[in-house]
């Protein structure tokens, strides 16, 4: 068994079961957008009341009543207006575009192109959205995975974040199996490890579950 392997077995053990972001991909693009200057609960229970509504369609949330709109945005709290015109942006470029989601799920270099006309596709949105919704085999780097990998031995920081995530997903990819379902289970433990018990500024190193295969948190215990 790879080092990796065994210790996202670890994470598993330690964390139970997570949640996955959306395989869809307008639900994933809304889920994306919801995010921003949200909390992970606030965003689910936004999430949530689209799709009571249910608005989870390009067309649907075109049609939707203005103030359900906001209200159920509102409640992934502020920066509401920012967050509807974004959505407003990305539904029209699925409407226009009715063939996106098979184009994304098509080669890798036509898929990222496909996705630059969507807002808050960055490139750890658009990753996600190329693994959990396109099924592509490329992992998302983003702070909580850059800190993680990198304390644990894998990609060293660089000039710039993009370079840094460039080191970072090269050095995990490396020891992945050439299968979406592991690319989208170490990105969804590696994330989740960043935010709750590896955390930048004060990393509950005591309580982890990796403490005896991590350089930096044995540093830090010693």
């Amino acid at each position: 068994m790879l080092r990796l392997e065994r210790l996202l077995d670890e994470l598993k053990r330690f964390y139970g079961r997570l949640q996955t972001p959306p395989a869809d991909p307008f639900t994933l693009f809304v889920w994306e957008v919801l995010s921003v200057h949200s909390t992970p609960r606030k965003r689910d229970a936004a999430l949530g009341a689209l799709k009571r509504a249910p608005t989870l369609t390009p067309d649907a949330m075109c049609r939707v009543a203005q103030k359900k709109l906001e209200e159920a945005d509102a409640l992934a709290g502020p920066y509401v207006e920012q967050r509807l015109r974004a959505l407003r942006t990305g539904v029209d470029a699925f409407r226009r575009s009715p063939d996106l989601p098979a184009m994304i799920r098509g080669p890798l270099p036509a898929a990222r192109r496909a996705l630059k006309g969507l807002p808050q596709m960055g490139d750890g949105s658009a990753y996600r959205m190329l693994l959990f919704a396109a099924g592509h085999e490329v992992l998302p780097v983003d702070a909580r995975v850059s800190r993680v990998a990198r304390r644990l031995g894998y990609g060293e920081a660089q000039s710039g974040f993009a370079k840094t995530a460039r080191a970072v997903r090269a050095a995990v990819s490396a020891e992945l199996p050439a299968s979406s379902d592991a690319y989208r289970r170490a990105f969804t433990y590696l994330n989740h490890h960043g935010a709750a018990t590896c955390t930048d500024a004060d990393p509950h190193c005591h309580i982890c579950p990796l403490l005896k295969d991590c350089p930096e948190g044995r540093r830090r215990s010693s």
